[in-house]
């Protein structure tokens, strides 16, 4: 009887199996193929979406959607319309046989539909920059120039006199930490690390720490800036986080890509006019970009080069790092790790 049973079973399941049953992973009975450019898909581009019937199951109805939001398909076209850059899933909801429903899902990267505008510079003035300092982050509040700098046990944040570089206040921060991005909104000073997993709100006044704060999902401590009300956040991925500035809460991000490339390590941030204005660690030039914060698509490129070669040349200067808009001169303000000058900038479009 045992026996009976045993073989029973296993005719029962073999057989939901070879049918294709509730059993059956949908993958292995549906699977969406996209047709057209296979490497890289583009903002609103037209493409063939169909699902492959791997079965020959009865299919009675398919509706798709586009990370999570319903997308209408006609005659086998989707129009990939989303504002957002980067990766998305696709998902197709099956409805087969008796009813069944399914869904399997495919991972798309959607770039950007036009290439960045291109600019470049035009020096304005030159100041006197601390060459031992590392710039890490850098911005104006209320006419006065703040910067944080890096480097383990070098690592302080100041608050200056831009045109003479006379420090009017400083905080060293402990030797274990690396020092990063900063940001002021509503006189409060936020401050990343690097890799400590840890930031910390001051009072911008005074310096006296106010609060401190964890990273979520963002792998790091790189850029931040604000746009008034929200803080953004770069973690040395392609992805820049919204922090929420009351809660310091990372809610949502976006990723940053052109019309044929995704940005990594993007560094030192500035929100300008509903922009975001990034520095690129390591990129192989001096640039900066110019990011849609809602969509995450490069909108512009800085040609920063040559500034390098007009600083004093010693076996510590590194890369350009450290863009900041003063709104009083309306004009952009970068410099470099451990430069000794600072460049004030009108930007020009080519």
């Amino acid at each position: 009887m045992k026996t009976l049973k045993f073989l029973t079973y296993s005719a029962i399941t073999i057989l939901l199996i070879s049918c294709g049953g509730a059993n059956t992973p949908a993958s292995k009975l549906f699977e969406i193929q996209i047709t057209g450019k296979k490497a890289k898909f583009h903002q609103n581009e037209t493409v063939d979406i169909t699902v492959k019937n791997k079965k020959n199951k009865t299919i009675n109805a398919v509706s798709y959607t586009l990370d999570g939001e319903k997308v209408d398909v006609k005659d086998n076209k989707l129009v990939l319309k989303t504002e957002k850059v980067g990766k998305k899933t696709v998902t197709a909801e099956i409805t087969y046989d008796d009813d069944t429903v399914v869904e399997v899902s495919k991972k798309i990267t959607v770039f950007a539909s036009t290439a960045p505008s291109i600019y470049t510079y035009e020096i304005l003035n030159e100041y006197p920059h601390n060459p031992n300092y590392f710039t890490q982050g850098l911005e104006f509040y209320k006419d006065t120039l703040y910067e944080s700098t890096g480097k383990r046990g070098k690592s302080v944040l100041v608050k200056l006199d831009y045109k003479t570089g006379t420090i009017f206040k400083e905080h060293k921060l402990k030797d274990t930490q690396f020092g990063e991005g900063i940001t002021i909104l509503d006189n409060k000073i936020y401050h990343l690390t690097w890799q400590s997993n840890i930031g910390f709100v001051y009072n911008a006044d005074t310096f006296k720490e106010i609060d401190q704060f964890t990273y979520g999902k963002s792998k790091e401590g790189w850029g931040f800036c604000n746009d008034g009300e929200k803080l953004y956040k770069s973690d040395g991925s392609e992805k820049i986080w919204t922090l929420n500035a009351e809660t310091l809460i990372e809610e949502s991000a976006i990723e940053v890509y052109t019309n044929s490339k995704k940005l990594i390590k993007i560094n030192e941030l500035e929100y300008v006019d509903g922009k975001i204005y990034a520095n690129t660690w390591q990129s192989g030039q001096d640039v900066a970009v110019i990011i849609n914060p809602n969509s995450g698509i490069v909108e512009g490129i800085i040609n920063f080069n040559g500034l390098k070669d007009k600083v004093t040349k010693t076996d510590n200067v590194d890369v350009l790092n450290g863009i900041a808009y003063n709104p009083t001169t309306k004009t952009f303000f970068v410099t470099g790790k451990n430069w000794d000058k600072m460049f004030e900038v009108a930007l020009i479009k080519k």
